[in-house]
């Protein structure tokens, strides 16, 4: 996967001075056996902290060998000062879990009380403000603890992502789009750059690429790609010449960051002066793992990239836009399943999908803008949407935000996209929700979200809400359904 890191797991384990320093060993080394029985690569830190000299030397390993996400594994009780500072002096997430009782037969020199140890560790990390991936149950025996391990990576992989992540953002809002504001701060709270530009400074980019040698390539690709969809070829030109100048500005203006993602400014100037829609382009960097959000949509392109980090598939940004309705879901009531009427909703966006999450798609163009700009003619700057039907399967929406008076608020919700024809145009899809009415009124409408939603095709939310924890997000709201087992005391689920 590109524009995306590489998780360098690492595994120490600590041990207090009056238990058995080898019940600690033994225990990690059976742990990382399970992880390589299910080939999870990690990296065995061999220092076991019982002391501050000890942390210190295990920082330093843990540096020589490359680690940049770190699994505390008590293997015994623990010393949990020893243990708080690690956590606290290691650059990078941790997640922290400890051993169970293996066997009744030895209770005596075999017991660890890593039960107990677990609860002064947290009381500690706690004084030293430490936020660490604690697992649903994070006490187990080496082939659960394995489990959790696993399910730590893609949070790891999103916390290393977020902390090197810069966002470029082109143009101003649109003025009927106020929603879509973006207060800085948050941003910076959480460790993200942003770049703001001018919507002069994209138009100067894209004309600097005019003549570039790697452009017929591009062409190449897409024609390829959009095959017999692939109804406008001699837009393609410019398309791939928006597509270099995008990629060639972002390396050279990461800076001291590792990943980028956009959110543009696609409407309404930007078509006379480019003379196409840039929807297309954006879906493929998209699939490259390189959102570029509508609209200067800065919190919907850091929604997408979540999702893609947690999930290593492509996300996209839809609105939540319109209702279902009754006689297209009696016309198709065979695809909607046990769903009731108001769980369903359409998700639509002009034409900005990867084309790996539809099916029958083709290139097209912008319907409503072309009412707006070219009424009565037939379609030019308005050409250049990749347009078909969302393909089905489990699906999940989610949004980070910031309010008016710059407080990071979350919500996720998971369903899935049912297999019914929408008998609409853009990239489009009937999506399927329970309780979806209570949730678009007590969250969405309640809690002043705006209408874009980032939308993944995979369910990952389990991670998702991990992470914004981790980013010390507290106003998170959810509707995963009856049979998951999430935080008690989330508003909406009461």
């Amino acid at each position: 996967m590109k524009n995306i890191p590489e998780v360098k797991l690492g595994i120490v384990a600590v041990s207090r001075d009056c238990f058995p320093i080898e019940l600690s060993r033994n225990r990690k080394n059976k742990v990382i056996e399970e992880c390589n029985k299910r080939g999870i690569p990690i990296i065995n830190v061999e220092t076991i902290i019982e002391n501050e000299n000890d942390t210190v030397k295990a920082l330093n390993e843990i540096k020589e060998k490359g680690i940049n996400a770190l699994v505390i594994y008590l293997g015994n009780f623990g010393p949990e000062g020893p243990t708080s500072l690690l956590a606290q002096r290691f650059d990078g997430p941790v997640m922290v879990s400890a051993a169970g009782e293996e066997t009744g037969k030895d209770l005596f020199n075999g017991r660890g009380d890593a039960y107990c140890g677990f609860l002064s560790l947290c009381y500690n990390l706690g004084l030293r403000n430490v936020k660490a991936y604690i697992p649903h149950y994070p006490i187990g025996l080496p082939s659960e603890i394995a489990e959790m391990i696993k399910d730590f990576i893609p949070i790891a992989r999103t916390i290393l992502a977020l902390n090197k992540l810069k966002i470029f953002s082109f143009g101003p809002r649109p003025q009927d789009f106020v929603t879509m504001h973006t207060p800085i701060k948050p941003l910076y709270d959480i460790g993200i750059s942003i770049m703001e530009n001018s919507e002069l400074d994209l138009y100067d980019v894209y004309r600097s690429a005019e003549n570039d040698p790697r452009i017929p390539e591009v062409m190449k690709d897409m024609a390829k790609e959009l095959g017999t969809g692939n109804k406008y070829p001699e837009l393609l030109r410019k398309l791939a010449q928006y597509e270099v100048a995008l990629i060639d500005f972002m390396e050279k203006n990461l800076g001291a960051s590792e990943f980028g993602i956009f959110a543009n400014k696609c409407w309404p100037a930007f078509e006379k002066y480019f003379g196409f829609v840039p929807c297309y382009v954006n879906s493929r960097l998209a699939t490259r793992g390189i959102p570029v959000a509508c609209e200067v949509d800065v919190y919907g392109a850091l929604s997408e990239y979540i999702v893609y980090t947690t999930s290593e598939m492509p996300a996209t940004l839809l609105d939540v836009n319109n209702t279902v309705p009754y006689d297209l879901m009696e016309e198709q009531k065979d695809k909607m399943k046990d769903y009731k009427p108001m769980d369903l909703f359409m998700g639509f966006h002009c034409g900005n999908t990867p084309s790996c999450c539809l099916v029958d798609y083709s290139m097209r163009y912008q319907l409503i803008m072309h009412r707006l700009m070219e009424p009565d003619k037939e379609p030019n700057i308005t050409r250049g949407t990749l347009e078909g039907r969302l393909r089905p399967g489990e699906m999940l929406i989610f949004r980070l935000h910031a309010t008016p008076d710059a407080r990071l608020i979350s919500y996720v919700a998971e369903g899935e996209i049912l297999d019914m024809d929408p008998k609409s145009f853009g990239s489009i899809g009937v999506f399927a929700i329970r309780e979806m009415r209570r949730f678009y009124r007590y969250v969405m409408l309640e809690k002043k979200f705006p209408h874009h939603t980032a939308v993944g095709f995979k369910h990952v939310a389990k991670y998702i809400y991990e992470v914004l924890k981790l980013l010390n997000i507290e106003e998170i709201y959810f509707n995963l359904g009856p049979n998951e087992r999430y935080p008690h005391e989330n508003p909406f689920l009461k």
